[in-house]
């Protein structure tokens, strides 16, 4: 990590269909100094998807170059050949523009960021009210198949497991509380 890199990151973490892209959202829309890390990765735009505002779309083979050329902050392999990462041009481009990195990320990648920026670093864990809750809100997005969201709750399962590693667990129950606590808890840690 070079040194010009400096600055404070929030990371938010979740299984998919917790809700940690709904509650993102609502603080950047807030007038917190927040910028959103457009994450990388190597799977094909879902439609309505834009390159550089969703994701980075750079396919396997561009985003193993980019592993090779150690563009990445972290980055990992959710599942075989679907890579996921952080890179580094992405929060020097932030920063530069005096804001705070927030970051809508999965489990594992959310740990290791954290654990790469440790006190400038405040990682939320957004935990789903129940199993059976997430599995429904999954269920109404209609937009997975069978074989998806069963792969997503076999993961989900493991990934309820790593919350308290995290700076704070915020159990997303009613959205409008979740999103209202969220911004306390992020206005705290700037003010730290």
């Amino acid at each position: 990590m070079s040194k010009e890199l400096k600055g404070k990151c929030i990371i938010f973490s979740a299984p998919s269909g917790a809700g940690k892209t709904t509650i993102v959202h609502h603080l950047l829309g807030k007038d917190l100094g927040l910028e959103f890390s457009v994450s990388a990765c190597s799977r094909k735009p879902r439609e309505n998807e834009v390159d550089g505002k969703d994701y980075h779309f750079l396919g396997v083979d561009g985003f193993r170059e980019k592993i090779q050329q150690d563009a990445f902050v972290e980055w990992e392999e959710v599942y075989t050949n679907n890579f996921y990462g952080t890179l580094k041009s992405e929060m020097q481009r932030i920063w530069s523009e005096g804001k705070t990195v927030i970051f809508d990320v999965d489990v594992i990648g959310g740990l290791n960021l954290k654990k790469q920026f440790k006190d400038d670093a405040f990682a939320v864990f957004v935990q789903p009210p129940s199993y059976e809750e997430l599995e429904k809100r999954l269920r109404g997005r209609s937009t997975e198949s069978e074989d998806k969201i069963n792969q997503r709750m076999e993961k989900a399962q493991k990934e309820l497991s790593f919350a308290p590693k995290f700076d704070h667990v915020l159990v997303n129950d009613k959205l409008e509380d979740a999103c209202k606590l969220a911004e306390e808890l992020v206005l705290n840690f700037l003010k730290g």
